[in-house]
């Protein structure tokens, strides 16, 4: 593998979580989940992923400091191992990356959310707050989405969504993460 960072972005429910656990396997890679950063920071200020998101509306430390220091920290591991970082800006951070994005649409990337949500352990994970049924769970995500938009406009200039940031885009709505992953393995060796 010629890059030493692949940088992993895209929509909820794509499976990038799961496809860049694969490709860590496969390419004996390092991992960084900067989603799960936030759950955490979340989870330390008593609010849910949705909540946060609104407070770093106004507090750029919860993006800015966090999205530098996981680039740096990749930049680190880089130079002993292959590295992924999932995260929807690091591709911005991390330009000599690989950049991929994962994209899946809005109804099947809610459907696959609420199946994992059915677990009492993954919904405590995603710290997504009460959310009871699948459409409330769509709302959530509209407006997360709305709401990382509005963050990376104003603190980076940036539409993550655009796919000319990426080297690859590739839709998972209707294959698996593991056809996904072999798919980007074939495209990391070409």
């Amino acid at each position: 593998m010629s890059y030493r960072i692949i940088t992993i972005s895209g929509d909820p429910g794509s499976g990038k979580s799961t496809i860049a656990k694969k490709l860590a396997i496969k390419l004996k890679a390092k991992r960084i989940y900067v989603g799960e950063i936030r759950r955490e920071i979340a989870r330390q200020k008593g609010l849910t992923l949705t909540e946060l998101n609104k407070y770093a509306e106004k507090h750029l430390e919860t993006d800015v400091v966090i999205d530098k220091k996981i680039a740096s920290q990749a930049r680190q591991l880089a130079k002993k191992y292959p590295v992924i970082v999932e995260g929807r800006t690091q591709f911005h951070f991390i330009p000599e990356s690989f950049k991929l994005y994962i994209k899946v649409s809005p109804s099947e990337g809610a459907k696959r959310i609420w199946r994992q949500m059915q677990s009492q352990k993954a919904k405590s994970a995603r710290n997504e707050g009460k959310i009871n049924t699948l459409a409330q769970l769509k709302k959530s995500i509209r407006e997360r989405i709305a709401s990382d938009k509005k963050r990376y406009k104003k603190y980076y200039h940036l539409d993550h969504t655009l796919k000319s940031h990426y080297d690859f885009v590739i839709d998972t709505t209707y294959i698996t993460a593991l056809q996904a992953a072999d798919k980007i393995l074939k495209k990391l060796k070409a």
